[in-house]
């Protein structure tokens, strides 16, 4: 009986658009202390099994409420079935036949719920690259971000975009560039990875306690974006500009550059965005001990660089003060999904 085990980590938005629908750029980096673990197991039938985030038992109806405010009424479970539905027909449509098989799915998360850290994209991640090697499908790799894409936003109409799909199946720390004119002839954007060793110190912080969900952030704006309103149409391409100014900084080793870049890019979103006044302490407070701050992803986490040891322990503690958990990330890449799932750190550990 076969078995596939794969893994899909958190990311944090280190710079650019705050979202990848505006045909703008943008630099992620994938990082190993979260992570999503995907198994199928060879089975008669098809079969989905419920996770972490399918909750069907609560302590009470006030936490019932809660979370369905926050999660809705589906869980990980439709994502798991949206990737296989997206999947079969993209090896229907590229006349990929598939062997006569089919699989049971179960999946593990310790992602921090809804605090833009991309949980649900690491589970629609890990599923496609796990139905890929169950069916030894070869499919290219700047298609996979698409397919999971296409998996949320056009089954689930969860409102999303490219960047979290792409760098959670490229890992490392990737440079995108979603032009308009290549987006919408190919599918994808230009990708380029960027050697993890030219990242300046990084953090990663979140508060467990502000999920929301990410799609409400970017539905407003999006709608003024299509409207083409001059000042959110500025504001993208100066997001843009940014991630490049980022990109040719990190390859030309000027460091020095990245911290005014990182703190430009939130105070432009907090101009254009309805920020909470929660997020922006996060900010705020994070800045007070000298580090830079912008959001990781859309609200909830927070992802900056900090010069030195003590610098870091200032900023620990200032965020550990307004009951946020604060991180030296290490990055994550393709290699890393092998080893941890090779050293038992996945499913063989439970």
């Amino acid at each position: 009986m076969e078995t596939v085990n794969t893994r899909s980590f958190a990311r944090a938005g280190f710079l650019g658009n705050p979202s990848d629908g505006y045909f703008g750029k943008t630099i992620s980096f994938a990082f190993n202390e979260f992570w999503v673990d995907l198994r199928l197991t060879e089975s008669s039938r098809l079969r989905f099994v419920p996770g972490e985030v399918d909750d069907a038992t609560f302590e009470s109806p006030e936490q019932l409420v809660r979370d369905l405010r926050l999660y809705g009424y589906y869980g990980g479970i439709r994502i798991l079935k949206a990737v296989t539905k997206r999947f079969y027909e993209y090896c229907v449509q590229h006349g990929i036949r598939l062997p006569s098989r089919n699989f049971t799915a179960e999946y593990k998360i310790n992602i921090p719920r809804l605090v833009g850290l991309s949980g649900s994209s690491a589970i629609c991640s890990a599923m496609l690259k796990a139905l890929m090697r169950f069916y030894e499908v070869c499919i290219p790799l700047e298609d996979t971000p698409t397919i999971c894409l296409e998996a949320e936003r056009e089954e689930l109409g969860i409102a999303c975009g490219l960047q979290d799909r792409v760098i959670q199946m490229y890992g490392g720390v990737v440079f995108m560039d979603f032009e308009r004119e290549l987006v919408e002839s190919t599918g994808h954007g230009r990708y380029v990875r960027i050697d993890p060793a030219k990242l300046p110190n990084v953090y990663v912080a979140y508060d467990p306690n502000r999920a929301e969900e990410s799609g409400k952030a970017h539905r407003k704006v999006k709608n003024r974006f299509q409207q083409n309103d001059a000042s959110v149409v500025s504001a993208m391409k100066e997001f843009a500009a940014i991630a490049q100014s980022g990109y040719d900084a990190l390859e030309a080793g000027r460091l020095d550059e990245l911290p005014r870049l990182v703190n430009a890019n939130f105070d432009l979103r907090d101009r254009i965005f309805n920020v909470a006044a929660e997020n922006r302490r996060m900010v705020m407070t994070a800045r007070s001990s000298g580090a830079s701050a912008k959001f990781a992803g859309s609200g909830g986490a927070i992802v900056g660089t900090y010069e030195d040891d003590a610098q870091f322990a200032a900023l620990e503690r200032a965020l550990a003060g307004i009951g946020c958990r604060t991180i030296r990330p290490v990055i994550a890449t393709v290699a890393d999904e092998t080893a941890n799932l090779s050293a038992g750190t996945g499913w063989r550990n439970s």
